[in-house]
């Protein structure tokens, strides 16, 4: 795990790959759970049946669920210490490249593309890549903005 002490390292890192989370499988019970609790229940998500002879073979996990792996994930790639506290500001831009099938393995990548001061502290915006293993293209692609108070 990489550690940014401060605002110097983290600006010191723009550009820099933080590196990559472990491995974790996304199971039918996720997807199923997920569905649940946003009310998203399409069928290439929870009905394995109908799936199974849809376009991806299986059912798929939601773009939404994939992207919302991204905090536990990455808290294996980096931590941010030296500030006073840091939030979540919001994303600038989501992609969806390719679908994770159910019980596929997925880990996130990490890059600081770039840190902007603000009022009383720092933006900083990370580009966050969702792998799936053996896959050609990514999952997802976000970038993300964390505030952090100086």
């Amino acid at each position: 795990m990489r550690v940014l002490n401060g605002v110097d390292e983290i600006r010191a890192s723009i550009g820099l790959h933080l590196g990559y989370s472990g491995y974790r499988t996304v199971t039918q019970r996720d997807i199923d759970v997920f569905a649940e609790l946003t009310g998203d229940d399409q069928w290439i998500h929870v009905d394995a049946e109908r799936a199974a002879q849809g376009p991806f073979g299986g059912t798929i996990a939601h773009g939404l669920l994939t992207l919302s792996l991204g905090p536990r994930l990455v808290r294996e790639i980096y931590r941010i210490e030296g500030v006073r506290m840091g939030v979540n500001y919001g994303y600038d831009k989501i992609r969806f490249p390719s679908p994770v099938p159910v019980d596929a393995k997925v880990r996130v990548g990490a890059e600081i593309e770039d840190v902007q001061d603000v009022t009383g502290g720092i933006l900083v915006r990370l580009r966050f890549t969702w792998e799936v293993e053996g896959a050609a293209k990514p999952a997802c692609v976000a970038s993300m903005l964390l505030r952090y108070s100086v």
